[in-house]
């Protein structure tokens, strides 16, 4: 059975794109079914118009709580019956409700290596915090912001010269090849969230996920 996606947006698409990507070369046993944006001017819908995906807007401007927006947001996206939601840079910060009417069934892609740096400005705080090295981590989504049980994540050196836009440079590429193979793992039945942990062909993995 091929599984159903909807991924969640906000801006570029670039982790999108690297999702399509991998749907269309085989690799992931899934059909996006619908891509959803908070902005109408990101650019990610166009690159699902192109994939000739289904798009939809639901601008958070209209509406007067966040409550009321994910709960319009859950009916979008169970119109689509996912099997799972893809959080690929949408920047918004979940209700419970929304939350746990997914859970275990939705993942995001944060980057830092979790439990370091959940929140924004990560890139900045590992070179002020003189890190040796950053990256990113795919994660299910919890009620707690950046805090659900990591999957994977890929490391990156942090080079005495970077800057936070040479580090993100090196982190997106990373995000690129983790993402789609976590949405991979999944729509195989491979990977699964119980209780607190991510759980990769019946092993629970540790706190920090798999590392490449």
């Amino acid at each position: 059975m091929t599984s159903k996606i909807v991924v969640l947006i906000s801006g570029s698409g670039s982790n999108l794109q690297a999702i399509i990507d991998a749907v269309k070369a085989g690799q992931i046993n899934g059909e996006i079914c619908a891509v959803i944006s908070n902005r109408p001017d990101a650019y990610g819908l166009t690159r699902a118009e192109n994939a000739g995906i289904e798009t939809l807007v639901l601008d958070h401007k209209a509406f007067d709580s966040r409550e009321d927006y994910d709960a319009a947001l859950m009916d979008k996206i169970d119109a689509f019956s996912p099997d799972l939601v893809v959080l690929a840079g949408f920047m918004r910060i979940l209700t419970p409700s929304l939350v746990q009417n997914y859970l275990g069934r939705m993942l995001n892609i944060h980057p830092s290596l979790l439990p370091k740096y959940q929140g924004l400005n990560t890139h900045q705080r590992a070179l002020d915090a003189k890190d040796k090295e950053h990256g990113v981590s795919v994660h299910f989504v919890t009620e707690e912001l950046d805090g659900g049980p990591v999957v994977l994540q890929a490391k990156v050196t942090i080079e005495s010269d970077d800057t936070a836009q040479t580090l993100a440079q090196r982190v997106h590429q990373q995000e690129h090849i983790i993402y789609p193979l976590v949405v991979q793992w999944f729509c195989e039945k491979r990977l699964t969230m119980e209780t607190d942990n991510a759980v990769l062909d019946g092993q629970v993995l540790p706190k920090q996920g798999a590392t490449i």
